[in-house]
């Protein structure tokens, strides 16, 4: 409904905008979300209409990737789901391990946050592969305040909840108001800025984390980003998406493969 502050035509104006530039889709339901994040900028920038703002981020880039970050949501923990944890152990790995030379995995944590997801990986991995096994990850977001708090490695007292102890003793070391992560698990990501919308521009990857990302994204973006994941995954690779979402009636070639711990995708190819 109209408000002073932002009228339906301006809606309208910024869901188009916002979907064209990230395959984020707001509707109805979420409006309120997408006028709340406006109404914070236009108090900090000291701008007067979000007709004044819209001109702004048209015209700078970096404007631009500060208010999508702004709109996008942040929840995450370690060991998230833990049943996709259990799976990569139990199966996905030992699978990788049957089909693959001894060598490089390569893992992809597209929508990573603040980094729990590809730390909580990397831990995983360093359990179970050794030489000459390795690995590496690339953990992407669309928030760079969210990059940027990955890349730090810290976590207060408040946010290891999740992690066993014997990972968190190992992995982790106790510094002022919380826990650092080890230089050494630090040292096999990679964190960088990836807007889904488009190409990565990585290929034959084994491994994709992208869970409770697509769930914002209306049909036609979401079967494009599951299209862009399949691109980038290489022979014989596993997909890993939200517990809620789902690739079902999706034009993919994905296979879906039922575990006993999770459910999850295959490129089989």
């Amino acid at each position: 409904m109209d408000t002073g502050f932002f009228s339906d035509s301006d809606f309208e104006l910024y869901r188009n905008f916002v979907y064209n530039e990230s395959g984020i889709h707001f509707t109805a339901t979420n409006r309120s979300i997408l006028e709340s994040r406006l109404k914070e900028k236009l108090r900090e920038k000291g701008i007067a209409t979000v007709k004044e703002y819209y001109a702004v981020i048209l015209r700078d880039k970096e404007e631009l990737k500060d208010f999508l970050d702004s709109i996008t949501t942040n929840l995450t923990r370690f060991f998230r789901n833990q049943a996709h944890f259990d799976a990569l152990e139990h199966f996905v790995i030992p699978e990788l391990k049957k089909i693959k030379q001894p060598g490089k995995i390569r893992v992809w944590s597209a929508g990573c946050s603040t980094g729990e997801e590809p730390y909580t990986i990397a831990m995983l991995l360093s359990e179970m592969l050794s030489p000459p096994w390795s690995f590496e990850i690339t953990a992407s977001d669309i928030s760079l305040k969210c990059l940027m708090a990955g890349k730090e490695g810290f976590y207060s007292d408040s946010h290891i909840a999740g992690i066993p102890d014997p990972y968190l003793k190992k992995y982790f070391d106790r510094v002022e108001g919380g826990y650092k992560v080890h230089a050494d698990i630090m040292s096999k990501i990679r964190f960088d800025y990836h807007n889904l919308k488009n190409d990565s521009g990585q290929r034959n990857l084994d491994i994709v984390f992208c869970r409770n990302v697509i769930i914002y994204f209306d049909e036609a973006a979401q079967t494009a980003v599951i299209n862009r994941f399949w691109e980038a995954m290489g022979s014989k690779s596993f997909l890993f998406i939200g517990h809620s979402e789902s690739l079902f009636g999706m034009d993919t070639s994905f296979e879906f493969v039922k575990t006993q711990w999770a459910t999850l995708y295959r490129k089989f190819v």
